[in-house]
């Protein structure tokens, strides 16, 4: 496996720039020869779909809901980034390229993370002109809001709902080209693998979640769009449907899987109930503008929030860190709510939360002000907890929401496998080793809307289109292939359930792969899973059959493919002896707690190529810094 970032030369303002006006494009005239498959209809999935067909290419794509409107990037709440400045308070693309660069403990590409703040700025425009309606200040000026780990408001919103509505501009836009005949959309339908000929990506095997039809389809180039792989912990504020089968297919057949390990823990979720729950509910990020986070300062305190003193608590964020102080980011926040429950001085049944409390944001502003604000928010968590957050503190604890690892690319979005694109959070771009809130949804719509369709032409343009067909014998292999793993999840016919099967590997990789890990916990994940798997495969219980309507089947497909990627997640943990970002190894750290990297071995993307019947073999891309300079990330000062 080569590594070719493909990174342009020349100064950094100036790259993506200089690219776009050297690479190769496929003129109007040809671009309906071109046929491109696009897997997945989020942000990422939807703008990138409606925008190739808006260009004229012929553009087949897939996702398993039952509408393109129900994809996961539906749930994101709190906004997204752009470095518009209308604050006038001191915002730059060069200070939201040094924030997400800082945010990501240095570890992710200086020339992408530069382009995305760079685009940041399109996108609100693009966003506009599409009718998302976005909160706008007393004169009609688009709001913004902070989120962590910055010092400036960059944050555009729509309240408590913003991935939504950027969703319903994306898929709008996607509707017209599906109306115009330039995009042919397959929903209930999902991948189960990537066909490789002659090296190239030419198409994909798809199974009808309705009627269980396995099929093939052909095309000149593949893009993944297919989100993160958070559920590998079971409870998480993913989607339930939300997996790893297509990236993970994707490195079967020789794409790299960069820095795997590297996934984020959001400190704002609704804590877990009981054991039988099966999903974790995000609270946003935005929620820490005016919310302050506390414990009582005494162990075992059982009394009302209300009950406790000023003098009795212990508002740790902003004694640790006075500069930022709830607005940390992410890893940070959560690996310090995390500490002090393991201190005993968590809030709830189980101990395991930390109180997110709004009193003095409605003492100084009123209710009117704080409800305009966040108000779909507090009717979130009142229905799911029976708790009045205007009256209460709301109870949050940390929970597993973002991956920053994923398929390797290059500076096209390209993977190693040439004509297969990864987008969205299917990649490991631009976020290190912690995202800073709202640059997913940044990210995406960057991706989609004004990368990958001029970097795909590039592509495109020094390949003939309709070479392969899905007569071609190699799509019959894979597809026989897709029906033998089929056969075999039915055929076992155990006691266990999938669903039991899930839930334990969760655990075990919460445990040990979690906000901390150490070298014994990685170990033993790492003879546990393989033992796990072998039980999967001999016990687990799949009822119905191949040919119909089957969701246990999609589980354990799903679950069979993250207990062999939570294999390679471990072991990457396991390689990356240092702590940076989200990922503390409890045996690197600064005497006061944060995390120490290891610049002179680490500062690069573990990248990690399949071998069959092997150890997976790691490749490195260094990662050098010449705009910024590495320094030990500080919060408080």
């Amino acid at each position: 496996m080569k590594l070719d970032a493909k990174v342009p030369p020349g100064p950094l303002p100036d790259k993506w720039d200089a690219h776009v006006d050297s690479i190769r494009l496929v003129g109007p005239r040809n671009r309906p020869r071109y046929r491109v498959i696009v897997v997945g209809t989020g942000l990422a999935g939807a703008a990138a779909a409606s925008s190739l067909g808006a260009l004229g290419y012929e553009v087949e794509c897939f996702c398993f809901q039952d509408s393109p409107r129900r994809a996961h990037s539906i749930a994101a709440q709190g906004g997204i980034n752009a470095s518009k400045n209308y604050r006038n308070d001191g915002d730059s693309v060069f200070r939201l390229f040094t924030d997400t660069i800082k945010g990501g403990d240095f570890r992710a590409r200086e020339a992408n993370v530069y382009r995305l703040a760079q685009l940041s700025m399109s996108i609100i425009d693009q966003a506009v002109a599409q009718g998302v309606p976005f909160a706008r200040e007393y004169g009609g000026m688009l709001a913004n809001r902070s989120f962590g780990g910055v010092l400036v408001e960059r944050t555009f919103y729509c309240r408590g709902e913003t991935g939504q509505q950027l969703l319903l501009g994306a898929t709008s836009a996607l509707a017209k080209e599906i109306h115009d005949g330039h995009v042919r959309m397959h929903p209930r339908t999902e991948i189960l693998d990537v066909v490789i000929v002659d090296g190239r990506a030419r198409g994909v095997v798809v199974r009808d979640l309705v009627s269980g039809e396995v099929s093939s389809h052909a095309a000149d180039a593949v893009v993944l769009a297919t989100g993160g792989y958070c559920n590998v912990f079971f409870l998480s504020t993913m989607a339930k449907g939300c997996n790893v089968t297509a990236t993970y297919r994707a490195w079967r057949r020789g794409a790299g899987f960069a820095n795997p390990c590297f996934t984020q823990i959001h400190p704002t979720a609704i804590p877990a109930g009981s054991e039988h729950q099966s999903k974790l509910t995000l609270m946003s990020e935005s929620l820490r503008n005016d919310g302050r986070v506390w414990v009582p300062r005494k162990q075992g305190d059982k009394r009302p929030p209300a009950e406790i003193p000023e003098a009795e608590r212990l508002y740790f964020l902003e004694e640790r860190y006075p500069r930022f102080g709830n607005l940390v980011p992410r890893d940070v926040a959560a690996r310090n709510a995390k500490e002090v429950c393991d201190k005993g001085l968590g809030v709830g049944a189980t101990g395991y939360g930390v109180y997110l409390d709004f009193r003095d944001a409605i003492q100084r502003l009123g209710v009117k002000t704080i409800e305009a604000r966040y108000g779909n928010l507090f009717e979130m968590y009142e229905r799911i907890t029976d708790e009045d957050p205007r009256k209460a503190p709301m109870r949050i604890y940390p929970a597993p929401h973002y991956a920053m690892g994923g398929l390797w690319v290059d500076y096209n979005l390209m993977t190693t496998i040439p004509g297969l694109y990864a987008i969205g959070e299917a990649n490991f771009s631009d976020h290190g080793a912690n995202r800073l809130g709202a640059s997913a949804l940044m990210q995406a719509l960057a991706d989609g809307y004004f990368i990958l369709p001029v970097t795909i032409a590039d592509y495109l343009s020094r390949h003939p289109s309709g070479e392969v067909k899905a007569d071609h014998p190699e799509f019959g292999r894979v597809e026989a292939e897709v029906r033998e793993r089929t056969k075999r999840l039915l055929s076992v016919n155990g006691k266990r359930t999938v669903l039991s099967f899930h839930r334990e590997l969760g655990q075990l990789m919460l445990d040990k792969c979690g906000i901390a890990r150490n070298r014994a916990g990685l170990e033993e994940a790492l003879r546990r899973i393989p033992q796990l798997r072998e039980e999967f495969w001999r016990d687990v219980k799949v009822p119905g059959g191949e040919g119909e309507l089957n969701q246990p089947l999609e589980h354990a497909g799903r679950v069979a493919d993250l207990l062999e990627f939570a294999e390679l997640m471990c072991l990457d943990a396991l390689t990356r002896e240092e702590s940076c970002g989200c990922h503390l190894r409890e045996e690197h750290q600064t005497e006061e707690g944060e995390t120490k990297r290891d610049d002179e071995r680490f500062a690069n993307v573990s990248v990690w190529e399949y071998q069959e019947g092997a150890k997976p073999r790691l490749h490195q891309e260094p990662l050098a810094f010449e705009a910024v300079h590495l320094a030990q990330r500080n919060y408080k000062t």
